[in-house]
């Protein structure tokens, strides 16, 4: 995991965007939890990688499933204790553990779930048990590419070859025997100027990590001139327009 990576999530401490005010409207009719829950029952064992700060693993995720999250940011790992308090009747642990590290014993969970994190497909494979599912939702090349082509930079800006593609290829090469692949498009729309710099500030959308400070997470400046070019373009009766393109991936063992 890069250092500059493991520092802003450090600083962020947590992944909460309840602050933002944004309304989302879905053009794809897949969505990741709706998956998890259609594969879950009382007994299944979740694997929840890349948890954060647990806001969704707690409020998403099955209530009657067991569930151990986890993420590389024992700051993450911090404000994911202090969320649970607010579930006392959730089923879940949470543990700091790097996703290219994984510690647990094989053939362990019947389920893995990673959302918007960086994955080792063969390790996951590793860790389920027979017929276990994997269930990926990720942030493809091309999101948000208007405004990344505007910026002339960006996450997965300048990749070669697209994220969605490698961990297709990654998935399909662990040896699962069933994977599943879904684009999937979105609208956001920020009611104000504020609430998008907000999220650019807080997400690597316009970032690689490498141009980060190792100290503070605001240093990103963010060129204003251009994202009022971005607004005006982009300003609609809903809010400023961002397009999202993600993926996602299902794989049976």
């Amino acid at each position: 995991m890069q250092k500059e990576e493991y520092s802003r999530y450090e600083e962020i401490g947590n992944w909460d965007f309840s602050d933002i005010k944004y309304v989302t409207k879905k053009i794809s009719d897949w969505n990741f939890y709706n998956e998890v829950k259609k594969y879950s029952n009382p007994s299944s064992f979740i694997l929840d990688l890349g948890t954060g700060g647990g806001e969704k693993a707690l409020e998403y995720l099955p209530d009657d499933s067991i569930i151990i999250g986890t993420d590389f940011s024992s700051k993450m790992i911090e404000t994911a204790n202090k969320n649970k308090e607010n579930y006392p009747n959730k089923k879940i642990k949470f543990c700091v553990m790097d996703n290219f590290n994984i510690t647990f014993p094989p053939n362990l969970f019947d389920i893995v779930t990673a959302r918007h994190t960086a994955i080792d497909a063969k390790q996951i494979y590793n860790c389920l048990n027979k017929n276990g599912i994997l269930i990926v939702e990720g942030v493809d090349k091309y999101d948000c590419f208007e405004l990344k082509d505007l910026f002339q930079k960006g996450q997965a800006y300048n990749d070669e070859i697209s994220i969605s593609k490698i961990d297709y290829d990654n998935i399909t090469k662990a040896g699962f025997r069933k994977v599943e692949f879904k684009e999937i498009i979105e609208y956001e729309y920020y009611k104000t100027k504020k609430d998008l710099l907000a999220l650019l500030l807080k997400t690597p959308i316009l970032d690689d990590f490498s141009e980060l400070s190792n100290s503070n997470i605001h240093s990103n400046k963010i060129n204003e001139e251009l994202l009022d070019i971005y607004i005006q373009n982009n300003q609609t009766k809903d809010g400023i327009r961002l397009k999202r393109v993600l993926y996602g991936i299902l794989a049976i063992k």
